[in-house]
């Protein structure tokens, strides 16, 4: 039987953001008994918990969410055991793997083993070998287990070469997730912005 998988980060007021993003906030505008309903007004950053990147988060004038392909949301997926690759992952840590031209790529790193109860600086990221490295397999989506795939405050070159290539997905919680392959499905909220929150889940073959 094929069991349904979430790795997607819950949203609520007390969770991890990267510094400077704003907290997610929750308030009801309507709540029984008072009201006949229960309603709540939900603020949040672009880029809160799991979500996707777009061109335009790196570029005045670049695509925005809602023209990500829809078929870079869905599909074959593998993930990687790259949690003993320490806090830098490089393309020579990549080229173990079987990565082929159209693949939907999920890195797990050492950011699964650890807490996600408050914001590490020190947390894993890919170096810009591997960005590169991940644009010549042509890949046509990229996934990390943190917040950031790039290192904390570096330059934006990593972020610009994904970002321009292909779909990536950030704050993936895949800490229960073994490697191998699923079926991958990231929708995100149909919102023209820099980036939107999206629920993402795995499927067991």
């Amino acid at each position: 039987m094929k069991k349904i998988i979430d790795i997607s980060m819950e949203i609520h007021e007390k969770m991890i953001v990267y510094p400077g993003n704003p907290r997610p906030k929750l308030k009801y505008y309507s709540k029984i008994p008072k009201d006949k309903t229960n309603e709540m007004l939900i603020s949040l950053g672009s880029h809160t918990g799991t979500h996707v990147d777009s061109q335009k988060h790196i570029h005045v004038n670049g695509s925005s969410t809602i023209q990500l392909p829809l078929e870079s949301l869905y599909g074959d997926c593998k993930v990687l055991d790259l949690t003993k690759s320490g806090s830098e992952i490089s393309a020579k840590d990549l080229k173990k793997f079987d990565i082929s031209k159209g693949d939907i790529i999920l890195i797990k790193t050492e950011n699964s083993l650890k807490q996600y109860d408050s914001f590490r600086k020190n947390f894993a990221h890919i170096s810009y070998d591997a960005a590169k490295y991940i644009v010549k397999k042509e890949v046509k989506t990229l996934g990390i287990d943190y917040l950031s795939i790039k290192r904390f405050h570096a330059d934006d070159e990593v972020h610009e070469i994904l970002i321009d290539n292909l779909t990536l997905f950030e704050g993936l919680y895949l800490k229960k997730v073994k490697p191998g392959k699923y079926l991958f499905v990231g929708l995100p909220l149909k919102i023209s912005c820099d980036g939107a929150p999206t629920r993402a889940i795995l499927i067991t073959k």
